[in-house]
Order: C-alpha cells, then structure tokens, then sequence
C-alpha cells in the first residue's frame, strides 16, 4: 500500500471523523467570528495558538458536547519549550457558557495539570454556568483548580465579559491580568438589575478600574495578544511545579558587579522621594523586571526579576507612594505575592525604606492592623531563602513585615550607612514622650547610630556600601542555592490564599 493511501472499509469511517471534527473547531460559525474579530478580539483558538508555541496544542475532548467543543477549548501545549495545559471559554458557542461536557473538560485539564505538574492556563470570555446544564452529584472543576492552587503555577487571562462559576477561577489564581475591554462579575448587569434594580454598565461593574482597585486582577493589557505575552513573561520566571526549582539563566547580566548609580538613586536624605523602581533598574539583571499588580497597594512594589540567573520575588517599599508606608491594600497584596513565591521556591528579597504601617482613621477602618498581620505570617512562615537589605529606614511593625528583625530564617541582611530604625522615628518618639529638647536630640541621634548599633550586636550580617547592594545580595542567593541538594518538594501549606 502506497504513504497515506488509507484501505476502503476505513474510508466512510475517516471521512466521518473528519467531519466531525470540522463542525467541532468551526467554532460558532463565520458570522458570529466575523463580529467577534470586528471588536478586535482573537477568537478561542487564536487565543489559544497565540499563548502557546506554535505547532504546540494539542486538544482534547474536541467532540465533547452538541455545539462546537462544548464551548471550550483546551488542551495541552507548550510555552517555551516547557508544557502547560490551557482552557479557552468560547464566546462563539452559547456564550462561552459551561455545560456539563465544558465543566468536565475543565475538571480535565485541571486534573492533568496537577498530576503532570505542569501549569494551568485559564482564558475566559463566558458568561458562567447554561440554564439547563443541571446540578447534582458530578466533577466540579473549581474542586480540582483549587487542588491545584500552591502545587502547579495557576494563570488565568479575562479576555471578555466573565461572569459566576467560570469567573471565579480568577481569585483562585496565583496571577490574573486582564484587557482594558474585559469584564469580570459575581453576576452581569442583566441578572443585577432583575435581582437588585440597579442599573449598571458592564464596565462599571467589573471593568479594569474595578476589578483592579478590588485586588481581584493583577495586571492589565491593552489587547488579548498584549494579556497573553504577559501570561507567557510571567510564567517565565516560575517552575513547572512546587516539585522542582525555578528555571536559571546563564548567560548575559549574571555576574558580579559594582552599581554606582545607587549613590544617586538613593537619596541620604531620609525624608527625600524616589523611586524604589529605578534601584531595581540598577540591581537585577540587565534592569528587567515584571511588576505585578502595579496598580494596588502602591505603596509596596511586587516585581519578579533575575540576580544572577536566579528568579526571584522582591517585594519593596515605594517611598514615591505614602512615603513608603505600608497600607491595607499593599500588606494584602504582599501577602499573597510572597505566599506564591514560597509555594514555587523563588527567593524573596525584601528592600526596605518604610516610616512603618500607615497610621490614621482610614487605614485603621481599611483593616491595616489585620493586613499588616496577613503579611507577616506570609513572610515569617515562608521556607524559601530571604534576604534583606535596608536602605534608608525600617520602623516598627513595617519593619517586621518586611523581614527584618532577626531569627526569622533570612539567609542574608544587609543595611546601608545612616539606615535609621526603631519603633518609631524620633521626631514621633519625641512627641509621644514629651521630650525636652535635649532629649529629643539624644533621640534623634540614636535614631541615626541605630544601624551600626544594630550591627554591632549582630542585627544586620553586614553594613554594605550602598555600591555593593547587587553583590551582597548574590551572595546571598549563592549561599542558598546550596540547599538545592534535594528534589523540590511542596511546601507544607499547599493551597494560596485568594
């Protein structure tokens, strides 16, 4: 027999398949994928080849359901070279609602995504669960996803209008970013204004403006090819699975080396403003860097970045913002960044130049106290490597939260000249105790000696000339690489806190 020439009796039988399988990737029809791309959205299976390496997918359950593929696409494939598993809701089909076979595929890909460990990649535009898709005793895939959550790197990309069970994979997610056209809800506004009265746009629902200043979305992208580079850059720096190590580099900026610039980076100047970005600029290999969630809790910088080859989380004070100081919404979300990096073993760096917890009635009512607490259970329980430094100051509890205070397993603490500490700044320890000017003075110096007292009794492993900041820190990450003698293996609390 001749390559390729397929015997009679198998014809009908092949020829029935491929039809089927036509009718199953035709999505919903040219005239619903016309007015999908007029928007300027890719469709599920444009999203889906340009997330993953091309040539990569390869789909399963293609002929679940009664409509093309049930409404969802997904599969496994690769990004990077590296395998993922990936769900694509399809707004074609029904809405990108989920039916029973959609659910089992999510219950699927999930399901494979922890026993292959490997990521899960989640890509919504659906509008939650059918009217008649039915309840009782079945596969729930929020059950499997949040299995997942801490063992395999969670994703998830809002592409469109998200609503009920299907959206609710976005908080459990480790990362969500969203484009500035999408939406994510509890509910749509036609099911709020039939339960509630309310009239409400999609947008002022769940757009990016909300869905941002909630906390429940990281990032946001202009455009669904824009979202799904950020997927593929976040996931750049993690591991396949809490079962192994992050991925190094060892080539380009990974060495030694002096960085000048921080003399004129970091002002001496306690009470002066700059931007914490520009000294991760000058630390971290070749200035790259990936911020996550920039627009919430500003005040508290979470980037991920390389030292050395080495993935790392930093989690830093923004003095451009509230001085620094460490309010609700920015101990939340250090919270839950330092959590994810724990569970996939990137090492945490802690730059610290903070007056502390913001004070006053507004930060008291927003839960500070609660937050601040959140965060620093995070970090004092993380098993990964920590190093800190300080820059300029660290007081009170903002000081604990960003890991400095001793026997709290950092591998490395580092401080500069001048850093100022205690349990809170001289001027506001004056004031307390209604101190003469003289012993305002003995407080105001105390304040300035109190790094090198600090050193002297071992508080800091070392008080570093600011210019030394990226080779004090890779030395520190070096020391810990060395416990790398074992294979990786979860951390004992698996699931990540929404």
């Amino acid at each position: 027999m001749a390559e390729g020439e397929v015997p009679g009796e198998w014809e009908p039988a092949l020829a029935d398949l491929a039809e089927r399988r036509l009718a199953a990737r035709a999505m919903g029809g040219d005239e619903r994928l016309a007015r999908h791309h007029a928007a300027g959205k890719l469709d599920a299976r444009g999203r889906v080849d340009a997330l993953l390496d091309a040539g990569s997918f390869v789909e399963i359950g293609t002929l679940v359901g009664t409509v093309p593929a049930d409404g969802f696409v997904a599969g496994a494939g690769e990004i990077d070279g590296r395998p993922v598993m990936v769900g694509a809701e399809d707004f074609t089909v029904l809405g990108g609602t989920i039916g029973s076979g959609s659910n089992s595929k999510r219950y699927r890909i999930a399901e494979l995504a922890l026993r292959a460990r490997v990521p899960l990649v989640m890509l919504l535009e659906g509008a939650g669960y059918r009217g008649d898709s039915g309840h009782g005793r079945s596969p729930t895939d929020l059950i499997m996803q949040a299995q997942c959550s801490g063992c395999v790197p969670m994703v998830t990309a809002v592409l469109g209008p998200s609503a009920g069970h299907g959206a609710l994979i976005a908080p459990i997610s480790d990362f969500t970013v969203m484009t500035e056209a999408a939406a994510i809800f509890t509910a749509g506004p036609p099911v709020v204004r039939v339960s509630t009265g309310e009239e409400v746009t999609k947008e002022d629902l769940g757009g990016p403006r909300v869905a941002v200043g909630a906390g429940l979305v990281h990032n946001v992208a202009g455009t669904d090819t824009d979202a799904l580079a950020l997927v593929r850059a976040y996931l750049s720096y993690f591991p396949a699975s809490a079962w192994s190590y992050p991925p190094q580099r060892t080539e380009g900026d990974v060495g030694p080396r002096t960085v000048d610039d921080m003399l004129s980076i970091v002002p001496r100047n306690g009470r002066a403003i700059y931007d914490m970005g520009r000294v991760l600029d000058a630390v971290v290999d070749g200035g790259e860097w990936f911020e996550v969630q920039p627009g919430f809790g500003r005040s508290i910088l979470c980037a991920l970045a390389r030292i050395g080859g080495e993935a790392v989380a930093i989690v830093a004070n923004q003095p451009r913002v509230i001085a620094g100081s460490i309010d609700a919404s920015a101990a939340d979300k250090a919270a839950h960044f330092i959590t994810v990096a724990d569970s996939f073993h990137l090492p945490l760096l802690f730059l610290a130049d903070n007056p502390g917890m913001l004070p006053g009635t507004k930060s008291e009512q927003a839960g500070v106290l609660r937050s601040g607490a959140r965060m620093f259970v995070a970090q004092t329980q993380a098993t990964t490597p920590k190093v800190h430094v300080t820059l300029r100051k660290a007081y009170g509890f903002g000081s604990m939260v960003m890991a400095l205070v001793g026997f709290d397993q950092q591998v490395a603490t580092f401080a500069f000249p001048g850093a100022t500490l205690g349990a809170m700044g001289a001027g506001a320890m004056g004031e307390a105790s209604k101190a003469d000017p003289e012993r305002a003075a003995e407080l105001r110096q105390a304040e300035l000696d109190a790094a090198y007292r600090s050193a002297g009794h071992l508080g800091f492993d070392e008080i570093i000339d600011p210019r030394e900041t990226r080779n004090a820190v890779l030395h520190g990450l070096a020391l810990a690489a060395s416990r790398r003698q074992v294979p990786a293996e979860p951390v004992a609390r698996t699931a990540i806190v929404p």
